[in-house]
């Protein structure tokens, strides 16, 4: 069983300004470091505030337009506007309070701020996510022709239980519960409404607690335990979406990871020790033959070295392949919890675990939607190593050529997300000297 992921909804929340503290009750939990780093982002604060003030001015408009009207009072002297909101807006260089305005005014003021600050949110939301479909909760399309404004008032209004915590979006308002339930839920309606299909699960699903207690049962049971990794047959990308979604205070109990390698390998793995705080040991093993590896044998002789020497008495085995049910049964005595990938995992091995009452799990069920950092960097190297030779390639095809070298499998939109944003913005710099090179905008 696995469980939808809440990091995209919890951030469109923010954004469009539910209540801060309903944003902790709802997403907290899951996604702390998450909203604490928003706290801290003045670009999705700025969107925030906005959206706030165009929320409220559609709820209290005629209120609003009367008190401006006959008792000559400005927004940021009304009590059911944020003042503190508005002043630290201006403080940021927004000007949002003007004289002798009305709320028709205002409306289209707010709607101009967020439509020219939205695109720098882009980067909070991962490749995989189209950015247009959700920019398009924020910007009301032709919003300076007459009766736009007006006819968006008057859905909202009349609709408002639609909305996600009666903010107001751009969108058509439907009865299916909270849009912001989970990521799956919102990529689901957004994608429909766009007349699309968002098919890959493995981005807003992870593994459910019952699995991830098991695995820190294991660690906690055990006097040390290391991380052995057969790198021939695991998935770099996949590995690091269970690092990534375990509690880290469980992980720093384990003595560390090894990286058993082959030349034919990913590239990712070069990159996995930037990104973990446990130990890594990165050994690659050299062919003899060039058709043979010598991994499974590598693996093997490092795992009763470390068990007979250095004292490690339990082994997460990160590997697909039955041969190493041959170490397992050669060390009775130590503890192995084995991680595997479905479609690489023969029913043979897992009924032999089963047997033995070894513990085993797929890397599969954890979510690989929130492992931005560890692709980035990999495509960035693969990318940088290309620079030299740029102008005698296709870019188009360079980007794709880039994802099959770091064995990302993505999708078109993804690709081209990574064209638009690194590719298509190369620029030249010339140093003091005179030298010209491409330098990668990040």
């Amino acid at each position: 069983m696995r469980v939808d992921t809440k990091d995209i909804c919890a951030t469109i929340a923010y954004l469009i300004g539910v209540r801060k503290h309903i944003v902790k009750e709802c997403f907290d939990e899951e996604c702390h470091d998450l909203l604490e780093s928003l706290y801290q982002n003045q670009d999705a604060t700025t969107i925030r505030y906005l959206c706030k003030l165009r929320t409220t001015l559609m709820l209290k408009f005629k209120k609003t337009d009367d008190e401006m009207r006959f008792n000559l009072k400005n927004i940021n002297r009304l009590d059911w506007y944020d003042a503190d909101n508005i002043k630290q807006l201006e403080k940021w260089g927004y000007e949002i309070i003007k004289v002798n305005y009305r709320s028709e005014k205002y409306a289209l003021d707010f709607s101009k701020l967020i439509h020219d600050n939205i695109d720098k949110c882009s980067e909070l939301f991962p490749d995989w996510v189209n950015w247009e479909y959700i920019k398009d909760l924020f910007i009301i399309p032709g919003y300076t022709k007459k009766g736009v404004l007006v006819s968006e008032f008057k859905k909202y209004m009349e609709n408002i239980e639609y909305y996600p915590f009666q903010m107001y979006i751009h969108w058509i308002p439907t009865d299916c519960g909270s849009i912001i339930y989970s990521d799956g839920k919102f990529l689901n309606t957004i994608y429909k409404m766009h007349n699309d299909v968002f098919t890959d699960t493995s981005k807003f699903k992870d593994a459910h607690e019952e699995t991830k207690n098991n695995i820190y049962d294991f660690i906690n049971d055990s006097y040390k335990t290391a991380i052995a990794v057969d790198c021939e047959n695991s998935d770099v990308y996949k590995l690091y979406g269970v690092l990534k979604n375990l509690n880290q205070d469980e992980l720093s109990k384990i003595e560390k990871i090894v990286l058993y390698d082959d030349s034919h390998t990913s590239s990712g793995w070069d990159w996995i020790y930037k990104f973990t705080n446990i130990p890594v040991e990165h050994i690659e093993v050299e062919r003899v033959m060039d058709q043979k590896s010598l991994v499974d044998i590598k693996m093997t002789a490092g795992v009763c070295k470390d068990y007979y020497e250095n004292g490690i008495s339990s082994f997460i085995l990160v590997s697909s392949d039955s041969d190493y049910w041959g170490l397992i049964s050669s060390l009775p005595k130590a503890h192995f919890l084995v991680m595997y990938e479905y479609q690489k995992c023969g029913q043979a091995i897992k009924q032999a675990l089963s047997e033995r009452d070894i513990y085993y799990c797929s890397i599969d069920d954890f979510c690989t939607g929130n492992i931005e950092e560890l692709k980035k960097a990999v495509l960035i190297n693969i990318l940088e190593k290309y620079l030299p030779d740029f102008l005698y390639l296709n870019a188009k095809e360079l980007a794709q050529h880039i994802y099959q070298e770091a064995r990302i499998d993505a999708s078109e939109n993804e690709i081209q997300n990574f064209y638009n944003r690194y590719i298509k913005t190369l620029r030249l710099k010339i140093d003091d000297d005179g030298n010209a090179k491409l330098e990668i905008t990040k």
